[in-house]
C-alpha cells in the first residue's frame, strides 16, 4: 500500500499517537493520573464517603460527628482519611462529603497533600476532561480562620472548584466555618442537618447516584437564621458551657455588636461579644469593659484556706491569697495546641477593637477580684486575717489568657498597678518584639518558649504571623536588654517538645534570662481544636530529668534552684547572679521593688532579690510545699498520681 494513500496515512497517524501516549506515560508525564492504557468501565460505589482533611484533629472530629449522625439516619457512609484513599477511585464515587481544614500558607495538611495535588493537577490537565467526576455528587465544609486573611478556607474553596471543574455536582454550596468568629460547632451541625435532609429526600438512581436541586448559599449568617427556629422546634434551650474546661460556644457573626460614636459607626467592634460574656460570667469569669478579664485562681482560694500556695509562692515568695489573675487583652496571636481556653478567645495580629481606659481596667479588676474574695468568707479554713489580706491584692499575674502586651496602653496599666504597690508578673508569647522593647519595668517579665526549633514552634503554637520565627527570636533578643527579672517559660508537652534539650540550651545565649521555668502541660480536656490527652502530660520525674539535663548543658551558667512538685514545675536560675555563698536568692523583696520604681532611678534584678527559704529549694523533702500551710490531699481512686 503506497504511503500516499489515505488508509496508510491514517494507520501511521494512529501508530504515532499510540507511541506518543506510551512514551508520555512511561516518562511519568501522565503517570500521576495513572490512566489505564485500555479503558475499562467502572461501577459506581453506592456507599458515600466522608473525607476529612485534618491537621490538628478539628476536621476529623467534625467528620466523626457527621458520620455518627448519618449512621443514626440509616445513611451508609465510610469515614476516610485522605492519606489512605486512592484518588483514582474518585470517579467511582456517587457521593462525597469533605470536611477540609486549611493549614499553612493556604495549603492542605501533609496527610491530604497527595489527594489535593492529584485533584488540582487533574483539574488543570486538558487530557482528563470535564467529565471525569460527572457521576459524583459532593459537598464541602471548610474549617478555617479569618485571622489568616486571604488564605481563609483556601483548601475547601480550591477543592470545591476542582471538583466542579472535573464534572462533579455540588449538592450543597460550600460552607465556610470560622474557628475564631462564629459558633463553628453550631454552623457545622446546621450544615450537617441540611445534608441529612437532602439525602433523606434525594432519589437514589443509577446504582447510587443522588439527585439534587439544592441551591443557595451556606454561611454563618444564613445558617444562623434557621438555628433559632430549629432550637424552638426541638424544645432546646441555649447551652452555657465552661470555656476554660470544655470549650464553650463562640459568638455567631450576628452577635457582634455595632459600635457607634455620636450615632456614627466608628469602625471598631468590641472584643468580647454578648455570647462570650454570658458564657464567661456563668462560669465565674468577670469581664472588664470590652476586652479585659479577671478570675480567681484556685491557688488563691487554696492559700486563703491555708492549704498551700502556687509555684510562684515557692519560687518567688508571692502571697498566693493576695494575687489577682487578670489580662487587659483576651485576644492572642497564637493558637497553641495546649491553649486552656480551647481557642474560643479572639485572635489577631494587631489591636483592632475598642479600647478601654487603663485606670478603669485596674479599678474594675480590683473591685471584681475583691468581690470574689469576699465570697470565700465562711469557707472552712479561711481565717479573718487571711481574708482581710486577700481583700488587699499585692500581686497581679497578667497571664489569665490572651496576649496582655497587645493592649496599646499596657505601660499605663503597669504604672497604675505599681502606683498601688501591686507587683506585676507579665507573660508574653514572643510575637511582639517591639512591644517588649518599649515595655516599662515590670516585677518579672516572662517570654513563653514553647518550642526550640522553627518547625516545632509552628506545630505547637500555630502562630498567625508568617514571620513568627523571626518575631520569636527578636523577642528573645529584646528580653536580653531588660534590666529587671526575666524568665523563659517552657511548657513541656510529651511527644511534642520533650526531646529538644540541645536546641533549648542554644536559646539561652540569645535572651540570657535570669530564670527558666519548666512546667509540664496541664491537661484541660480534649476539644475540636486540640487532641492532647493525658499521655501528653509529663510526670514530675520527667520534668525534673529534663530540667537537670538542661542545666547540665548550660555548663554551670544555670542550676536547678527550686521545684513545686504539686504543679509539676521546676526552676533554673543563673548561678552567678542568684546563688551567693551557696544560698539561693530567687525570692523577691516586693517593698524594695516598689521603692525602686517610685524613685525613678534605673535598677536591676539583683537590687530587689531576697533569700529563698530551705523548703523551696530543689531537692528539699517538702517538694516546694510551704510547711507553714496544711497539706490537704484529695482522695484518689487510681493507683498512682502525678
Amino acid at each position: 500500500m503506497p504511503l500516499s494513500s489515505v488508509p496508510a496515512r491514517l494507520t501511521l497517524l494512529a501508530l504515532f499517537s499510540a507511541t506518543t501516549f506510551y512514551f508520555l506515560y512511561k516518562s511519568r508525564r501522565l503517570r500521576h493520573l495513572k490512566l489505564p492504557l485500555y479503558h475499562k468501565p467502572t461501577l459506581p460505589n453506592a456507599r458515600g464517603k466522608i473525607l476529612f482533611v485534618s491537621q490538628t484533629g478539628t476536621s476529623k472530629s467534625l467528620a466523626q460527628r457527621l458520620h455518627e449522625l448519618l449512621a443514626a439516619n440509616d445513611l451508609a457512609f465510610d469515614l476516610v482519611d485522605p492519606k489512605d484513599y486512592e484518588p483514582e477511585d474518585l470517579p467511582k464515587e456517587t457521593l462525597v462529603l469533605i470536611i477540609a481544614s486549611t493549614w499553612e500558607d493556604g495549603k492542605p495538611p501533609a496527610s491530604a497533600k497527595f489527594f489535593a495535588t492529584w485533584l488540582a493537577e487533574s483539574a488543570k490537565d486538558f487530557r482528563v476532561g470535564s467529565l471525569l467526576l460527572s457521576g459524583c455528587k459532593f459537598s464541602i465544609f471548610g474549617v478555617g480562620s479569618q485571622a489568616y486573611g486571604a488564605t481563609f478556607n483556601a483548601v475547601a474553596r480550591d477543592l470545591a472548584e476542582q471538583m466542579k471543574a472535573l464534572g462533579a455536582t455540588e449538592i450543597l454550596p460550600l460552607c465556610e466555618g470560622d474557628v475564631d468568629v462564629g459558633d463553628i460547632d453550631g454552623v457545622f451541625d446546621l450544615w450537617s442537618a441540611k445534608v441529612v435532609r437532602f439525602l433523606k429526600g434525594a432519589v437514589l438512581e443509577n446504582g447510587g447516584v443522588f439527585e439534587s436541586n439544592v441551591n443557595g448559599e451556606c454561611n454563618a449568617q444564613s445558617l444562623g437564621d434557621s438555628e433559632e427556629e430549629s432550637d424552638e422546634e426541638n424544645g432546646m434551650e441555649s447551652e452555657i458551657v465552661d470555656l476554660e474546661d470544655i470549650a464553650g460556644k463562640a459568638p455567631s457573626r450576628k452577635s457582634v455588636p455595632v459600635v457607634e460614636n455620636n450615632g456614627k459607626f466608628d469602625g471598631k467592634r468590641e472584643m468580647v461579644t454578648p455570647v462570650i460574656r454570658a458564657n464567661l460570667q456563668k462560669q465565674g469569669y468577670k469581664i472588664i469593659g470590652s476586652h479585659s478579664g479577671v478570675k480567681i485562681c484556685r491557688w488563691t482560694k487554696s492559700q486563703l484556706r491555708g492549704r498551700g500556695g502556687c509555684y510562684k509562692h515557692s519560687f518567688y515568695g508571692i502571697e498566693s491569697h493576695r494575687c489577682m489573675e487578670a489580662t487587659p487583652s483576651l485576644a492572642c496571636a497564637n493558637k497553641c495546641v495546649f491553649c486552656w481556653r480551647h481557642h474560643t478567645n479572639p485572635v489577631g495580629k494587631s489591636w483592632q477593637w475598642k479600647m478601654d481606659d487603663p485606670i478603669e481596667i485596674v479599678n474594675s479588676a480590683i473591685d471584681l477580684h475583691t468581690n470574689m474574695i469576699k465570697q470565700m468568707k465562711g469557707v472552712p479554713g479561711v481565717t479573718l486575717e487571711r481574708l482581710s489580706e486577700g481583700l488587699s491584692p499585692r500581686h497581679c499575674a497578667l497571664s489569665l489568657v490572651g496576649e496582655p502586651i497587645m493592649y496599646p496602653e499596657i505601660n499605663s496599666l503597669i504604672d497604675e498597678l505599681h502606683r498601688r504597690r501591686i507587683s506585676t508578673f507579665l507573660v508574653t508569647n514572643a510575637q511582639f518584639p517591639e512591644k517588649i522593647k518599649f515595655l516599662k519595668p515590670v516585677t518579672q517579665l516572662y517570654v513563653s518558649v514553647d518550642a526550640a526549633t522553627k518547625d516545632a514552634l509552628k506545630a505547637i503554637d500555630r502562630p498567625l504571623f508568617g514571620d513568627f520565627w523571626e518575631r520569636f527570636m527578636d523577642s528573645l533578643t529584646a528580653l536580653k536588654e531588660k534590666e529587671q527579672r526575666t524568665v523563659y517559660r517552657l511548657t513541656l508537652v510529651k511527644g511534642w517538645n520533650t526531646d529538644d534539650v540541645d536546641a533549648y540550651s542554644k536559646l539561652f545565649s540569645i535572651g540570657k534570662p535570669d530564670f527558666v521555668e519548666i512546667k509540664g502541660v496541664t491537661y484541660c480536656g480534649s476539644s475540636a481544636t486540640s487532641k492532647l490527652t493525658m499521655e501528653n502530660v509529663p510526670w514530675h520525674t520527667d520534668v525534673k530529668a529534663f530540667s537537670e539535663a538542661l542545666a547540665l548543658k548550660s555548663q554551670g551558667e544555670y542550676e536547678v534552684a527550686c521545684e513545686h512538685a504539686h504543679s509539676c514545675c521546676v526552676l533554673l536560675a543563673k548561678t552567678e547572679k542568684f546563688k551567693i555563698d551557696g544560698q539561693w536568692y530567687t525570692w523577691i523583696d516586693y517593698e524594695k521593688f516598689h521603692d525602686l520604681v517610685a524613685s525613678g532611678r534605673s535598677f536591676n534584678s539583683r537590687d530587689y532579690m531576697a533569700a529563698t527559704p530551705p523548703w523551696a529549694v530543689y531537692g528539699a523533702e517538702e517538694g516546694g510545699f510551704d510547711p507553714g500551710q496544711l497539706r490537704y490531699r484529695k482522695e484518689r481512686h487510681h493507683k498512682s498520681s502525678r
